[in-house]
Formats: C-alpha cells, sequence, structure tokens
C-alpha cells in the first residue's frame, strides 16, 4: 500500500513523524486565531523554531488571524524557510460551518505557499488535536483540499501530511485511498 498520490504531475503523501523535523519551503502550525502559541503542534513549533516566530508573527498580525485563514512567517531555527500558522475550527458537532472553515484554513495554506515560492509544504491534523475535530472527517477535507487544489493550480511539488500518531497515520490513509480510487 503507497501513501503516494501523483497529481498533475505533483505529490500528496502521507508519513508518520514530527511536523517540526520536515526539511520542506514551508511547515503548517495548528495555531489559535490569537497566534499566541499554545499547545500540541503550535506549541512544538514554538519550542524547536525559537522565540523569533512569536516575535514576528506580534509584529506583522497584531490582531490575530480569523478562523478558516492563515498567516506565513519566517521559521527561526525549523528546517524550512517558512512556519505558515493556520487557524482551522473547533468542532462543535459538525453543524457550524466547520468542514468549510477547515477546506478554507487548507486552501489559504497552499495559496501562500505558492504566493512565496514554496515548492514543499509539510501540514499536520490541523484542528484535531485540542479542538477535537473527528480525525477521519479532518483527512477527507484537508486530502480532498490538497487534491481539487493541485488539479486546479498544478503546485505546489510536495504535499506532505505528517501524522503524529499511527491512528491519525491510518485515519488519514483510508481517505487518501478513495481520493486514489475516484
Amino acid at each position: 500500500m503507497t501513501n503516494k498520490l501523483v497529481v498533475n504531475g505533483q505529490a500528496i503523501e502521507l508519513v508518520q513523524g514530527d511536523v517540526t523535523n520536515q526539511s520542506v519551503d514551508a511547515i503548517v502550525n495548528a495555531a489559535n486565531s490569537r497566534l499566541a502559541g499554545g499547545a500540541g503542534v503550535d506549541g512544538a513549533i514554538h519550542d524547536r523554531g525559537g522565540p523569533t516566530i512569536m516575535a514576528e508573527t506580534r509584529r506583522r498580525y497584531p490582531d490575530g488571524c480569523p478562523t478558516g485563514s492563515a498567516v506565513i512567517s519566517g521559521a527561526g531555527e525549523l528546517p524550512a524557510s517558512y512556519v505558515i500558522h493556520a487557524v482551522g475550527p473547533i468542532w462543535h458537532g459538525g453543524e457550524s460551518g466547520e468542514a468549510a472553515q477547515l477546506t478554507s484554513a487548507h486552501r489559504r495554506c497552499l495559496e501562500l505557499a505558492v504566493e512565496n515560492d514554496c515548492a514543499s509544504i509539510a501540514f499536520p491534523a490541523i484542528s484535531t488535536g485540542v479542538y477535537e475535530y473527528p480525525v477521519n472527517e479532518a483527512a477527507v477535507v484537508a486530502l480532498g483540499t490538497s487534491y481539487e487544489f493541485l488539479h486546479e493550480f498544478g503546485k505546489p511539488s510536495l504535499i506532505r501530511f505528517v501524522l503524529f500518531s499511527r491512528e491519525a497515520l491510518e485515519s488519514f490513509a483510508a481517505a487518501f485511498h478513495s481520493i486514489d480510487r475516484s
């Protein structure tokens, strides 16, 4: 079973690991709307990337970032050029526009990657931690949005989903293979 799909000559792939270790052009941060740092992926990115990331987001985005969008900063000490801070929705049962907000956040990340000439981008499972978005549903949104974006724009060259747990990888793999067959 492969966890790589080629779309318009570009790749979407799934790996298990730590998104902060990815040598890509842009690493996506599952941020909060205040861009204030936090736990999970957000905390790990700020811890590993160092204080320059927070200093830059405070200076450039003093009002934060709305849910369903994303902003970009330098990557500090991370092995990337940029961090794209995406604000996904808090899960409220799926009847409050969560899927549209999660789609919008992923799409904005990809737009920022293209606007900043990033050939590669690594995503975590946005909103699936403390925001409690069900991983299997988030996977369908994340992968579907990426697939559609590559069909429309043909870039970036690599979209990698880096899943911390085996369970998250399995959920993404199930959604991934349903897209692969379509």
